[in-house]
C-alpha cells in the first residue's frame, strides 16, 4: 500500500505507539538486507543516499495503513539513520545549538536545558531496552562498560560533551542518562559582558588579578557557569607561561601554546588502574608549571593544591561547588580532612588564607540567567576565623516582566588588599573602579 505524502496533515506524534512499532520493524527489516560487516567501514554521507533509498521501498511496502505526510516520512528516515550511525533519539537534540543539558529520566521522558530553563520533549525511545542500548553505545566508544556490576559510568562523546549513565537496580524506573554538552565556541569576555554576566568594572579587575598572578577560585551550584568563568580567566594568562590543566573530565579550551592537558582515568573493568586527580596534581608539580589550573577540587587532592599556591605556583585556577564564597571555605577546609592526614584545623585555614586571594561566585538565577554574584577577598586571619571581604557584589531587587530577575552590580566601596600588590607588578586600578555603580536591565 502507497503512503499518502500529503503535505497538510500535521507532524505525526513519534511518541505514538504505531509510529515506534513502524520505525522497529521497519529498521529490523533493513538489517535484514544490509551487509553489516560493510556498514562498520563506510561513513555515514557515503552511505546514506543507498540506504535512504531501500528504506523508501520498505516503507512504501509496510506502511501497514499509517498515513504519513512528506515530513514525517523523512523524520522516520532520519530516525532510522540515527539509530544505525549515531545515537537514535538523541540525535535531533545533540545537533540543536540552544540544548546545553540533555536529561533522559526514563525511556519516554526526555528533557532539554534551554537558555538556563528546563523543558520536555517529544523525543522518546522504543523501551528500556532501546535506551540501554544507546547508552552501551556512548560507553563502549571510551572503553568503559556499565552492566549489573557496574551499573554507574561516566563518560565523555567526541564533542567533549560529559555523559552520565546509570541503570537497574540503582535506578529504580530503568535507565537514566545525562548529557552536558559545551558549545563548540566557548564564551569569551565580550559574550559575558553583553550577556550581563558581570560589568566592565569587574572584568578589568579580574583581567587584572590573573595577570598578576593572584589565585583564584571560582564558586558555585551545578550548571552556574563555573567552566565557562575559568576559560574566561584562564584566556588572560600571558602566552609565555607553562600551563598544566587537571579535570576529570576535559572540558577547559586553552588557547595558549605552552598548553599540557592531563585527565583522570576511571578503573578498567577489573576495578584497577584508576588515576586520581590527587596523583596527578603531584605529578603536575614535577613538570615545571608556571600556572595549575584545576577543573574542579572535590576530595584529597585540595591539600596538594594548597600546597602548590603556597610553594610559588602563583597564578593558580580552580572550581568548587558552593553556594557562597564562605561555604566555599568551609568546603576546602571539609576536603583537606580527606587527605587523612590529620593537620590541625587552625593549621589548615592557615594554608587556606595564604594560599587563596580571591573567591569569584557564580550563580544561575531563577530565570535562567547566570551573574557573578560576588567576588570576595581573603585579608588573613582573625582568631580562628578566615576574614574576606566584599569587592563587588549583585544585589538582586524582585522579579519584573517575564520572570526576568532585576538587579544591580555595585561596588562595594572597598579598596581591595591586593591593590598594593597589583601596583608592585606594574598594574595600576583607578581608585574609581571599586566606586562604581551600574544598573542593569
Amino acid at each position: 500500500m502507497d503512503i499518502p505524502l500529503s503535505m497538510t496533515s500535521g507532524p505525526v506524534d513519534t511518541r505514538r505507539p504505531d509510529y515506534q512499532a513502524l520505525k522497529t520493524r521497519t529498521h529490523e527489516e533493513l538489517l535484514g538486507v544490509l551487509d553489516l560487516t560493510r556498514l562498520r567501514h563506510v561513513r555515514r554521507e557515503d552511505a546514506e543516499p543507498e540506504i535512504r533509498t531501500v528504506l523508501g521501498g520498505l516503507l512504501t511496502r509496510d506502511s501497514q495503513g499509517m498515513p504519513l505526510s512528506l515530513y514525517d516520512r523523512e523524520s522516520l528516515i532520519g530516525d532510522i539513520l540515527n539509530e544505525l550511525f549515531g545515537l537514535g533519539p538523541l540525535e535531533v537534540l545533540l545537533r540543536d545549538p540552544e540544548v546545553s543539558d540533555i536529561l533522559v529520566n526514563r525511556f519516554d521522558q526526555v528533557y532539554v536545558e534551554r537558555h538556563g530553563r528546563l523543558e520536555p520533549t517529544s523525543v522518546t525511545f522504543n523501551d528500556d531496552a532501546h535506551l540501554l542500548q544507546i547508552i552501551e553505545r556512548i560507553v563502549s566508544h571510551v572503553g568503559r562498560r556499565i552492566d549489573e556490576s557496574s551499573p554507574m559510568v561516566d563518560a565523555r562523546l567526541p564533542d567533549g560533551s560529559r555523559v552520565n549513565a546509570i541503570i537497574p537496580p540503582l535506578a529504580v524506573d530503568g535507565p537514566a542518562l545525562s548529557i552536558r554538552r559545551f558549545p563548540a565556541d566557548r564564551l569569551d569576555s565580550h559574550d559575558l559582558l553583553a550577556r550581563q554576566t558581570l560589568t566592565q568594572p569587574m572584568l578589568d579587575f579580574l583581567q587584572a588579578t590573573i595577570a598578576c598572578r593572584l589565585n583564584v577560585i571560582v564558586s558555585g551550584g551545578t550548571g552556574a557557569g563555573k567552566t565557562t568563568l575559568l576559560n574566561v580567566l584562564s584566556s588572560f594568562i600571558n602566552e609565555t607561561e607553562r600551563i598544566i590543566t587537571i579535570e576529570d573530565a576535559a572540558e577547559l579550551v586553552m588557547h595558549q601554546r605552552h598548553v599540557v592537558r592531563l585527565e583522570t582515568r576511571p578503573p578498567n573493568v577489573e576495578g584497577r588502574g584508576a588515576i586520581r586527580q590527587r596523583q596527578l596534581v603531584i605529578n603536575a608539580l614535577r613538570m615545571r608549571p608556571d600556572r595549575i589550573i584545576l577543573g574542579e577540587v572535590r576530595g584529597e587532592e585540595t591539600l596538594d593544591m594548597l600546597q602548590a599556591m603556597n610553594t610559588g605556583h602563583d597564578g593558580s585556577l580552580t572550581t568548587i561547588h558552593a553556594n557562597t564564597p564562605r561555604d566555599a571555605l568551609y568546603r576546602l577546609d571539609a576536603m583537606v580532612a580527606m587527605a587523612n592526614l590529620n593537620i590541625p584545623e587552625r593549621a589548615v585555614r592557615q594554608q587556606i588564607a595564604s594560599a587563596i586571594n580571591l573567591v569569584i561566585q557564580v550563580s544561575r538565577l531563577s530565570d535562567g540567567t547566570r551573574k557573578v554574584t560576588q567576588i570576595s577577598e581573603i585579608t588573613g586571619m582573625e582568631g580562628d576565623v578566615i576574614s574576606m571581604q566584599d569587592i563587588f557584589v549583585f544585589e538582586r531587587d524582585g522579579i519584573g516582566v517575564g520572570g526576568r530577575v532585576v538587579g544591580r552590580f555595585r561596588a562595594t566601596g572597598v579598596r581591595p588588599r591586593c591593590s598594593e600588590r597589583l601596583a608592585a607588578a606594574g598594574t595600576m586600578l583607578s581608585p574609581s573602579l571599586f566606586e562604581h555603580l551600574e544598573l542593569v536591565a
